[in-house]
C-alpha cells in the first residue's frame, strides 16, 4: 500500500491553497492529491463562461502539470475517495487502490442537489457543476429553442442568461417568492428580474414542479399551479450539497457538511476539511454554517494547510461572511455580509429607479458595517468583507462610506490593512 505524508482530496481552490501553505513549511514531505475530476484544476466560477463560449474548456485551468511537478505533488486524476478509514489513517480510492497518510485534507467540494421530483429519473436534464457539465450544456444550448431552468440561484441565472442570448425561449421556475433569494433582497431581485424580462425571459416565482415526463421533443413539466411547460432543454439548478458517503464509519462528525474548528480540523485529530464540503463557524452567528463561496474556500484551504504543517504563523478562521457578485446583461449586483439589521442598528438605503442603481448598507449600534448590497453600485466586495471581519469603527466615516463606498472603502483599508 502506498503511503504519503499529506493526502489532499479535491483539486479546486481550497486544495490548491493548502498545497501552497504546506510547501511553505515542508518542501520535501510526500504529498499526494487525488481528485474525481479527470482534468487539471479549475474553478466552478468559470463554468458560465464555458457555457457561453467566452472561454474554451482547455483555457480555464488554475494550475498546470508543471505546478505539481515543481511542488513535488503526486497528482492523481479521475480518482475519487470511496471511503476514509480515519482510525487507521488509510483511504480507499475508486481505482481500487489504498493509500495511507499521516495527515489528510478533505476538500471534496459539493455536487448538484437533485430534487425528488416524480419522473425526474425518466427525463434528460442538465446540471452545472463540472467542466464536463458546462461543455455538454454549451452544445445543447446551440440546439435549444425552448428551455426551462429550475432554480433561480446564481448558477441557474447565469445559465438562463446564456440561453436567452443564444436565442432560446427561456422560462425560469423558482419556488421562492423572488429570484436570487439567498443573495439579494426584494428590490435588488426585482431589478434583476426586470433585466431578464426585458431580454425576453419568462419568470415564474412561487411555483413548484410536481412532475416531469418525456413529451414532444423533450420534457413536459407540471407545476403546482396546474400549468404545464414544454422544454427541449431542462436545467436543474436547485442548489448543491456535499457528498459525504465516504465518511461512513470514519468517526468524523458531520451535519450539512463536515464539522470543523477554527483551524479546519475535523473531530478526528489528523484530518482537516475545507471549502464547499466544510461546515465552519459563521462570523455573525458563531455557529457552524455552510458558506460555499470562493474566497472562503481559499481562506479555509490556506488555514488547513498551515495547520497540517504546524505553521507558527497560523491565524484562526475568523468566521464565514457571505460574499457574492453577479453580472447580468451588462449590469452587476453584489452582496456582502448579513442583511438583517442588528438590535440597535440601522440601515441606509438609496434607490434611483430610473437608472436602476440601488445601495443598501446595514450598521450595528456601534457604527460597524454588518452588510452591504448593491445593484449597479461600485464597491470592492473583498474590502467590505474585511471591514466587517475587522469590526472597523465607522463612526467618523460612515457617511462618506455610504456616499462613495468604493473610494472610501479602499481608503480605509489602506490605513488599517496590515
Amino acid at each position: 500500500m502506498e503511503h504519503t505524508d499529506y493526502l489532499v482530496v479535491g483539486s479546486s481552490h481550497a486544495a490548491l491553497e493548502a498545497i501552497t501553505a504546506i510547501r511553505m513549511i515542508d518542501p520535501e514531505g510526500s504529498l499526494t492529491l487525488v481528485t474525481r475530476d479527470p482534468e487539471l484544476p479549475y474553478s466552478p466560477t468559470v463554468l458560465p463562461y464555458v457555457v457561453s463560449g467566452r472561454s474554451a474548456p482547455d483555457s480555464v485551468y488554475l494550475r498546470d502539470d508543471d505546478f505539481f511537478a515543481r511542488n513535488k505533488v503526486s497528482y492523481r486524476r479521475a480518482t475519487a475517495l470511496k471511503a476514509l478509514h480515519a482510525g487507521r489513517s488509510t483511504a480507499d480510492l475508486s481505482d481500487g487502490s489504498w493509500i495511507g497518510y499521516r495527515r489528510a485534507l478533505l476538500a471534496t467540494g459539493a455536487s448538484p442537489a437533485i430534487p425528488p421530483i416524480p419522473g425526474i429519473d425518466r427525463v434528460d436534464f442538465h446540471v452545472l457543476r463540472t467542466l464536463a457539465d458546462a461543455t455538454r450544456l454549451n452544445e445543447a444550448m446551440k440546439r435549444s429553442t425552448k428551455a426551462v431552468v429550475l432554480g433561480a440561484g446564481l448558477v441557474g441565472m447565469h445559465a438562463a442568461e446564456n440561453l436567452v442570448k443564444a436565442g432560446a425561449d427561456v422560462t425560469i421556475v423558482e419556488m421562492s417568492a423572488q429570484l436570487t433569494s439567498g443573495y439579494f433582497d426584494r428590490i435588488a431581485a426585482n431589478l434583476i428580474e426586470q433585466a431578464f424580462l426585458e431580454a425576453g425571459a419568462t419568470i415564474m416565482t412561487g411555483k413548484r414542479v410536481i412532475g416531469l415526463e418525456p413529451g414532444g421533443n423533450g420534457t413536459r413539466i407540471a407545476l403546482d399551479s396546474g400549468a404545464t411547460l414544454e422544454a427541449d432543454l431542462l436545467l436543474v439548478a436547485t442548489g448543491v450539497r456535499p457528498e459525504l458517503d465516504y465518511l461512513n464509519g470514519s468517526g468524523i462528525d458531520a451535519d450539512r457538511g463536515i464539522l470543523v474548528d477554527d483551524t479546519m480540523r475535523t473531530s478526528v485529530e489528523n484530518v482537516w476539511a475545507a471549502g464547499d464540503c466544510a461546515q465552519a463557524r459563521g462570523f455573525f452567528t458563531g455557529t457552524p454554517i455552510m458558506n460555499a463561496i470562493l474566497p472562503d474556500a481559499s481562506i479555509q484551504g490556506r488555514i488547513a494547510g498551515m495547520a497540517m504543517v504546524d505553521d507558527p504563523g497560523i491565524k484562526p478562521y475568523p468566521g464565514g461572511v457571505p460574499l457574492n457578485t453577479y453580472h447580468f446583461f451588462g449590469r452587476h449586483a453584489i452582496s456582502v455580509g448579513s442583511s438583517s439589521v442588528p438590535e440597535g442598528g440601522e440601515e441606509q438605503v438609496r434607490f434611483d429607479e430610473a437608472s436602476g442603481r440601488y445601495l443598501r448598507a446595514v450598521f450595528d449600534r456601534e457604527n460597524r458595517l454588518s452588510g452591504i448590497f448593491g445593484v449597479n453600485e461600485f464597491f470592492d466586495g473583498g474590502v467590505m468583507a474585511q471591514l466587517i471581519l475587522r469590526r472597523t469603527d465607522l463612526t467618523d466615516t460612515r457617511a462618506r462610506l455610504f456616499a462613495n463606498p468604493l473610494a472610501t472603502g479602499r481608503e480605509l483599508m489602506s490605513q488599517i490593512w496590515r
